[in-house]
């Protein structure tokens, strides 16, 4: 078959037309091998979804003589459409005292049968706490 009755068969867009076929096979191989370059380096798959933390309908703070985070919880109103959790921020150095008490934390409510999220960032000041909240998903 001629180039010349190709192009009549395709509608005289020929070149235009296969280009963007070659340009479509090209994304959807770049595509479908994202997931398997995770696996490759060892990396879990990343969250499809990202997932927004709404205003807090209650916050607790650890202070001497206050409550344990455990006998905070049990006085919360159960609902399980909420997620607790738990805030720790940390100055430079401070990454490994930080992940210690947020683990200390969510191991005091492990028990408790509530979903707990852990965020552990840098910050200006070390700090420490949770929030009992409906988490809200937004979709990409």
């Amino acid at each position: 078959m001629s180039a010349k009755s190709l192009e009549m068969k395709i509608g005289g867009h020929g070149w235009q037309l296969i280009l963007a076929d070659l340009a479509l096979i090209l994304f959807l191989v770049t595509l479908s091998s994202l997931p398997a370059s995770d696996a490759v380096r060892g990396e879990k798959p990343r969250a499809r979804l990202r997932i927004e933390t709404a205003a807090a309908q209650a916050l607790y703070r650890p202070v001497s003589d206050g409550p344990t985070l455990s006998a905070w919880l049990a006085a919360q109103p159960r609902d399980p459409r909420a997620t607790l959790t738990i805030f720790a921020h940390y100055r430079p150095g401070g990454e490994a005292a930080a992940w210690d008490a947020a683990a200390a934390m969510a191991a005091d409510i492990a028990a408790s049968g509530v979903p707990v999220r852990t965020v552990i960032a840098p910050g200006e000041e070390a700090d420490l706490y949770a929030s009992l909240a409906y988490d809200s998903v937004v979709a990409k």
